[in-house]
C-alpha cells in the first residue's frame, strides 16, 4: 500500500526535490496535499503532475487563477488554508518544507491532528521546539529529521540513549565565503549565494554564508535530541561528505557519511523507519583524496556564537535570533544592508530582549514579531 504524502512548501528548493522522489518512486508514494506561497505556475505544474486531493496557495489572488477543471481537487486560500490542509486532509506523512518561521503553525496542527512529520524547516524547532516535542510524545507521532546533519545524527543515535553521548559534531561545509580575504561590506548577494556544495535556496543559501544556518542548526540540535548547546561542536568540513557525527562516553566515534545531495535523507525520511534502495547514486569510496575536518573561525562569524549563546541561555531567545536573521537576511538580499550588517542586528535585537524563559506558544509568537519590528527599527534608525 501506498504512503500518503503532503507536502507543505512544494515549489521550493526542498519542496520540489521531495516531489522528485517521490516522481522516481511513485509506485510506493502517494501526493495527497501541496501548498505554496505565490509560486502558482509551479504549483500548476505539480498539480497536474501528481493530482493531488487538496492544495493551498498563500497568496489568495494567485490562488484564483489555478485550473482544477475535471479534476476535483480543493483549493484552499491563505496562511489559514496551508494550516487547514496540515490538519484536516488524511495522510500518513506532513512534509514540513515552508521556509522561516511561517512552517510553525502548520507544522504544529500537523502534529496535533496525529501525523507524522518529516522535518525539513529547522526554524520551527528553533522557536518552539519543546511544544513540538512535547505535542508529538502525546500524540504518539514520529518527528523525523530531514536536514542532511540532523539525519545523520538521527542515525548514529539509533538504539543509543542521549545519556551515553559525550559530544555530537556537526559539520559545515563552510559556504562560499569561509576562505573570504576582503571586506566582508563589499560581498554582493550573488557571492553570498553561491554555495559550492548544496544546491538550495535563497534563504538557506545565505545563512550558510554567514554560518547563521549552522547556528540555527545548533539549537535545532539541542531541542531534537535533548542534549544541552555546550555538548555540541561545530566542525568545518569543505567535501561535505561526512554529514556529522556523535561521540559516546567510551570515546567511540560515529558519523553517517553519504553523497552531497538533499534527495538522500529526502529518501530516507519518506521511508522511514524502514530502509528502501533508491535511484540515487552512491558514495565512491575510492574515489575521495581528502576528508578533513578544522574549527570554525567565530570572530569571523559571528552569528555562530550568537546562535550558541540563543542555545545556551534558551526561553524565547532563539525566537529573536531566528527572527532577526530573517529580517536581516532578507535586508542584505534587497542590497538595503551590507552582508557583515547581518550579525550585527541580530546581535543588537538579541542584547535588547529580556528572556521570557519556558514560553507558551503565544509569547514565542509576540517575541518573534517583536524582534522583526526591532529589527527594521534598528535598520531604519541607522
Amino acid at each position: 500500500m501506498k504512503k500518503s504524502v503532503i507536502v507543505l512548501g512544494s515549489t521550493g528548493s526542498v519542496g520540489r526535490q521531495v516531489l522528485e522522489v517521490i516522481q522516481k518512486e511513485k509506485n510506493y508514494f502517494n501526493v495527497v496535499g501541496l501548498t505554496a506561497r505565490g509560486n502558482f505556475e509551479l504549483l500548476q505544474k505539480q498539480i497536474d503532475a501528481f493530482l493531488p486531493q487538496a492544495v493551498a496557495l498563500v497568496d489568495k489572488r494567485k490562488a484564483k487563477k489555478l485550473d482544477t477543471a475535471g479534476k476535483r481537487i480543493r483549493i484552499y486560500e491563505g496562511e489559514e488554508g496551508v494550516t487547514e490542509i496540515a490538519r484536516s486532509l488524511p495522510t500518513d506523512m506532513v512534509f514540513s518544507c515552508i521556509v522561516g518561521k511561517a512552517a510553525l503553525i502548520p507544522t504544529l496542527e500537523a502534529i496535533k491532528a496525529g501525523r507524522d512529520v518529516a522535518l525539513a524547516n529547522k526554524e520551527s524547532m528553533v522557536i518552539a521546539g519543546d511544544i513540538l516535542k512535547k505535542e508529538a510524545k502525546k500524540r504518539g507521532v514520529s518527528l523525523i529529521p530531514v536536514d542532511s546533519e540532523e539525519v545523520a545524527i538521527f542515525q548514529c543515535l539509533k538504539d543509543n540513549s542521549i545519556n551515553s553521548v559525550r559530544r555530537i559534531y556537526l559539520t559545515a561545509s563552510g559556504g562560499p565565503l569561509y576562505k573570504w580575504k576582503g571586506d566582508f561590506s563589499e560581498i554582493t548577494p550573488q557571492q553570498a549565494l553561491s554555495h559550492p556544495r548544496w544546491r538550495m535556496g535563497q534563504k538557506i543559501s545565505l545563512d550558510s554564508a554567514t554560518l547563521a544556518n549552522k547556528a540555527l542548526e545548533v539549537i535545532e540540535t539541542s531541542h531534537f535530541f535533548d542534549i544541552e548547546a555546550e555538548k555540541i561542536k561545530v566542525l568545518i568540513h569543505p567535501q561535505a561528505i561526512v554529514h556529522s557525527l556523535v561521540e559516546f562516553v567510551d570515546g567511540s566515534i560515529l558519523g553517517q557519511l553519504g553523497i552531497t545531495d538533499m534527495r538522500l535523507p529526502i529518501h530516507y525520511a519518506l521511508n522511514y523507519p524502514y530502509r528502501r534502495e533508491s535511484y540515487l547514486p552512491f558514495l565512491p569510496l575510492t574515489q575521495l583524496e581528502k576528508i578533513g575536518f578544522e574549527s570554525p573561525d567565530f570572530q569571523k562569524f559571528p552569528a555562530l556564537r550568537l546562535g550558541y549563546e540563543a542555545g545556551g541561555k534558551g526561553g524565547t531567545l532563539p525566537a529573536v535570533f531566528s527572527a532577526a536573521n530573517e529580517v536581516a537576511g532578507e535586508a542584505f538580499l534587497k542590497r538595503a544592508i551590507t552582508f557583515d550588517r547581518i550579525p550585527y542586528f541580530i546581535e543588537e535585537v538579541m542584547k535588547k530582549h529580556k528572556i521570557i524563559y519556558n514560553p507558551s506558544l503565544e509569547e514565542i509568537l509576540n517575541t518573534d514579531e517583536w524582534a522583526r519590528r526591532e529589527t527594521y527599527k534598528l535598520m531604519r534608525d541607522l
